[in-house]
């Protein structure tokens, strides 16, 4: 999979990945949605990947995933930030997967 984050995105992610302690994971949370197909795509910040993630190409910041997700993604995604909203967005260029998401930082 490939990542490429806008200006925006960037600006506001900068400050947490500056010092390159953490990354960012994508997370396909299938908690409490009674099926794989109904996740809620998130974005967290890592210490370190779990042993099946895999890393996905980016620009500015890869990302690791699960492979085992990747089926619900497009290779190429695009994660985008509106200050107006303050909300992260992951899209790609045929469908917008969520324009509410969340950075969870452990």
């Amino acid at each position: 999979m490939h990542f490429t984050f806008t200006s925006s995105a960037v600006e506001q992610l900068s400050g947490h990945l500056k010092n390159k302690d953490r990354s960012l994971r994508l997370l396909y949370d299938t908690e409490g949605c009674g099926c794989v197909v109904s996740g809620v795509p998130a974005l967290q910040l890592i210490k370190a990947p779990s042993s099946d993630d895999k890393l996905g190409d980016g620009e500015p910041y890869s990302v690791w995933y699960e492979p085992r997700y990747e089926v619900f993604f497009e290779p190429r995604l695009r994660i985008d930030y509106d200050k107006n909203r303050n909300a992260f967005s992951l899209k790609s260029d045929n469908q917008i997967y969520t324009t509410n998401l969340k950075l969870l930082l452990m």
